[in-house]
């Protein structure tokens, strides 16, 4: 029974992988209604796996059942734009002043080297690849984070929320050449402030970035 227990479970897991993968990836997009057999489809999986799904993503927000209609997904608007970023800007803003605090000089560095690579690869020519290394170093710094709280259940929360954020910026602000080397910019200077061990200087220039994200999905 045990057994059988843990294979559910992989199974649930894989689903929940294979739907936010279709969701980042556009093959499902936002305000789609989709039908348990699509969801069969999309992710190769059985439908028992798929009604256990379905409450996850309902708690997470990442799906909504309408009534005569069926189930239909998040949809990007003005209201997930505000309560997202609100939400990330909570979080990070506590999250790195701890981060700054306690964090080892080798995960600071880490993350300088990273930017700086990008950065250095940018100014001789902005390639898909350096669009997808610049945004894979975006994410990385933001989860870096997050994640040195240790705390399972903010990881968690946060994760979710950082699906609805890439769904955003897919429809609105997503990472495009000419914004490449001002995002590692912006991230260096927050860096710096971290190398400097400056809790509020850090919060400050977080802030300002996740704010100006906002904004640009905001059309502010």
């Amino acid at each position: 029974m045990a057994e059988t227990g843990t294979e559910t479970l992989k199974l649930r897991e894989r689903a929940y992988d294979a739907f936010t993968q279709s969701l980042l990836s556009r093959e499902i997009v936002p305000g789609q209604f989709v039908s348990q057999r699509e969801l069969v489809e999309i992710t190769g999986l059985p439908l028992g796996a798929i009604r256990e799904l379905i409450p996850r993503l309902e708690a997470e927000g990442l799906i909504v059942t309408i009534p005569q209609r069926g189930m239909q997904v998040a949809h990007v608007d003005l209201n997930l734009i505000r309560n997202a970023f609100q939400f990330r800007l909570m979080l990070e803003r506590e999250a790195i002043a701890i981060f700054v605090r306690e964090a080892p000089d080798a995960a600071i560095a880490r993350l300088r080297e990273a930017h700086e690579r990008v950065l250095k690869d940018a100014a001789r020519k902005i390639t898909p690849d350096v669009i997808r290394r610049a945004q894979l170093t975006d994410w990385d710094l933001h989860d870096t984070i997050v994640d040195s709280l240790g705390n399972d259940i903010v990881s968690s929360a946060y994760r979710v929320n950082s699906i609805k954020i890439r769904l955003i910026r897919q429809a609105e602000v997503r990472l495009d050449p000419s914004r490449v080397e001002d995002v590692m910019r912006d991230h260096l200077g927050i860096v710096e402030r971290m190398e400097m061990r400056d809790a509020d200087g850090a919060q400050r220039a977080l802030a300002d970035h996740i704010i100006d994200a906002r904004n640009r999905a905001l059309g502010v």
